[in-house]
């Protein structure tokens, strides 16, 4: 049986980072939301260049997450639809499929939050 952590929501919002980057994800930015924003502390924000690679990168997120303690609180997307969004209560993941991300373009909408982590 695997042991379960738990961690922080900084750590943890960064396990989903390190998590995205090993499963080759592109355009990863964490976002500190904790300052104008009251409803979450980070956006982990990421895109999956195919709909197989975005449902590994969910169920690898949420394996990763899980067993360091964290609990999805709500799920919302299907990657189908291009955009999946993983609630975590203090911070949430979202991974886009590359024209969705395009579209919604995130960053540009909470343009107030600041930048704490990017890999092109």
């Amino acid at each position: 049986m695997i042991e379960k952590t738990q961690i922080g929501t900084a750590e943890a919002a960064r396990l989903a980072v390190d998590v995205a980057s090993e499963k080759q994800a592109s355009d990863i930015v964490l976002l500190d939301m904790r300052g104008p924003f009251g409803f979450t502390d980070y956006f982990v924000i990421l895109t999956a260049e195919s709909r197989r690679q975005m449902q590994g990168l969910l169920e690898d997120i949420d394996q990763a997450l899980d067993q360091a303690g964290m609990t999805l609180h709500h799920k919302e997307g299907t990657p189908d639809g291009g955009w999946v969004l993983m609630d975590y209560g203090n911070f949430i993941v979202h991974v886009f499929a590359p024209e969705e991300r395009e579209f919604y373009h995130l960053e540009q909408l909470w343009s107030q939050a600041a930048v704490l982590f990017r890999i092109q």
